[in-house]
């Protein structure tokens, strides 16, 4: 749960809203926060935690470690 919580707190540096996340089919989605908006940094750091981004459906961050199962 730490890396979780490592990457909305630094997801939160760049937005802070209300339903920022949206879970389905075992991937969880950063739904506010777009690829450009986030720092080569902080891209890197949200890549070890578990976040990647993907293209589809417009873009957004995705992870599949912390999914539902």
């Amino acid at each position: 749960m730490k890396d979780l919580i490592e990457a909305l707190t630094i997801f939160q540096k760049y937005k802070d809203v209300r339903n920022p996340t949206h879970c389905e089919h075992d991937v969880l989605t950063i739904m506010a926060v777009g690829r450009d908006e986030v720092s080569a940094k902080d891209a890197k750091r949200l890549e070890k935690l578990g976040f990647i981004w993907s293209e589809e459906d417009d873009g957004a961050w995705i992870s599949f470690k912390f999914g539902s199962a």
